[in-house]
């Protein structure tokens, strides 16, 4: 196993090399053109051995990665954005197809006004398209996610799209040190790919065709328990992949301190960390804080969540994102789980981060502060809390 010093981008694209994708489908968008530079500079030396197609549009992408997969090939595409949202109709496609197509999403704020910095307004847009979502942490856990995706979305009661966010340059371009494992290891975890949701002259099948309500609601029902069913799937293949790698990984959600914890931050993505920072900063006035990191937006981790908020005496769910007119998505994807306990934990929606806008650790700390404010003092903390507001449009 090497280690090298890597971007977040640099080391998803190390993660596919070692997956082996036969066709990778690539057309560039800021912050994610990286990956596939580097994924068309392994098809060039060789050390991928690819198709590497040059396609005109991220609608044509999807479209070309769906083709490969229904031709019986393991396939890879990557996007972030306004290139995600002109991919929208092939996202259902694919999902819906049952497509175990593997993609990245450079987490980055949508039009207008026009931005290429990172907030994750653009995947949290498509929760319902059918896709599992993961939120990568580091560039570690980028590269090992690339790897896992396959393994998940192949897994036969799966068979499902998975689409890997990073953070916009926060987490695509910021540099760390990667243990890439070897062809061996990753060979070992990752076998070759098999479906037999392609085409086939031996074995003719209708794909891609229409149906009448009775069926359609049938065809839904069981893309939703394939859904449910891959909470299992991620849980078996990250405990493999700790036996052949050693690196482990926590499920759905990552806890930090949150066996005792009375004052929780939930959130997703690379500003888990600082929420880390925070809570102990917290810890050591005496104070029990704690973070949850999701992990998977899809499935949602409704139970994982229930059970880590069991001693919390409130928390505050911290995202980049808005649903205009209501709420960040994440908070109410959150209040949903919430609403299934036999008690009632006060809950806060903090909104940070949106067209890049950096999240500071003094944020964080206020963050606690109105979460502790709100259970022990006068009810003045806003159910809706938008940090960093001091310059005005």
């Amino acid at each position: 196993m090497a280690s090298k010093f890597l971007s977040g981008n640099e080391a998803f694209a190390e993660g596919i090399r070692l997956a082996r994708p036969q066709v990778v489908a690539a057309y560039p968008i800021t912050p994610q053109t990286t990956v596939v530079e580097r994924l068309a500079e392994m098809a060039e030396d060789k050390s991928l051995d690819c198709e590497f197609i040059h396609v005109e549009s991220e609608h044509s992408a999807l479209s070309c990665a769906m083709g490969a997969s229904a031709g019986g090939v393991r396939t890879f595409t990557a996007t972030s954005s306004q290139g995600l949202l002109y991919m929208a109709e092939c996202l259902y496609y694919a999902s819906g197809g049952r497509f175990p197509i593997v993609m990245m999403n450079a987490n980055r704020s949508t039009a207008l006004p026009w931005n290429i910095y990172g907030d994750q307004r653009d995947s949290l847009s498509q929760l319902d398209c059918g896709w599992i979502q993961v939120y990568a942490g580091s560039a570690q856990e980028a590269l090992d996610l690339a790897l896992m995706s396959y393994r998940i979305a192949e897994d036969k009661n799966v068979s499902l799209p998975i689409m890997v966010n990073l953070d916009g340059f926060i987490l695509t371009h910021t540099y760390e040190q990667v243990d890439i494992p070897t062809a061996e290891q990753a060979d070992k975890f990752l076998p070759e790919f098999e479906t037999d949701n392609k085409f086939d002259f031996d074995e003719p099948k209708n794909m891609a065709f229409s149906a009448g309500p009775e069926y359609n609601y049938a065809f839904k029902i069981k893309h939703h328990n394939a859904m449910i069913n891959s909470s299992a799937v991620i849980k078996k293949a990250e405990g493999e992949f700790y036996e052949i790698f050693g690196r482990k990984y926590t499920g759905l959600i990552e806890e930090y301190k949150t066996d005792d914890a009375e004052y929780i931050i939930i959130t997703l993505g690379s500003i888990g960390g600082l929420c880390f920072e925070a809570a102990d900063k917290f810890r050591e006035k005496g104070i029990k804080a704690g973070v949850i990191r999701i992990r998977y937006m899809r499935p949602f981790p409704r139970e994982e969540i229930c059970a880590a908020v069991k001693n919390a005496k409130a928390v505050g769910v911290l995202e980049k994102d808005i649903s205009f007119g209501n709420e960040g998505t994440v908070f109410t994807n959150v209040n949903s789980a919430l609403q299934s306990l036999d008690r009632h934990i006060p809950s806060y929606n903090f909104i940070g981060g949106l067209g890049g806008k950096s999240i500071l650790p003094s944020d964080i700390e206020e963050i606690f502060n109105k979460i502790i404010l709100g259970t022990e003092g006068p009810a003045s903390t806003d159910r809706i809390n938008f940090i960093g507001t001091e310059v005005q449009a």
